[in-house]
């Protein structure tokens, strides 16, 4: 059976989250985001999601394996997939749009800039790859 969704809109710091899906085993979403603004430095205890950076250039970060964080440049066409306890963080170079697909798991956000030594808004010593 078909069923119509109407789609919820989220203001976020960052920008606008859209929530295009929810369903038992899926979330869809479109983020909005605009240039020079960043999410937490964060990891999910079961959320698994992937996102696809549809317009615009991003910087995603992520822990280096050795207590130390890198961070690399997306450009549009760029999609990455953050597994359950993966630490992350996406940063908007320029105003951009990404799709999200995720599994349907909320408040399960765990922040991680103490685990780093950072301040809980920005300040991040980063490398370059």
């Amino acid at each position: 059976m078909i069923e119509r969704y109407e789609p919820k809109h989220l203001q976020r710091d960052w920008g606008v989250e859209t929530f295009i899906a929810a369903t038992a085993t899926y979330l869809g979403k479109i983020l909005r985001m605009r240039a020079g603004t960043k999410g937490g430095l964060q990891k999910h205890v079961q959320k698994d999601e992937t996102f696809y950076l549809h317009e615009g250039r991003a910087l995603v970060r992520g822990d280096n394996g050795h207590g130390g964080l890198f961070e690399v440049e997306m450009s549009s066409g760029t999609a990455y997939h953050i597994p359950a306890g993966t630490v992350h963080q996406v940063e908007a170079i320029t105003d951009c749009v990404f799709f999200e697909c995720s599994t349907p798991v909320y408040d399960d956000r765990v922040r991680c800039e103490a685990d780093y030594g950072l301040p809980e808004e920005g300040g991040l010593p980063t490398t370059r790859t």
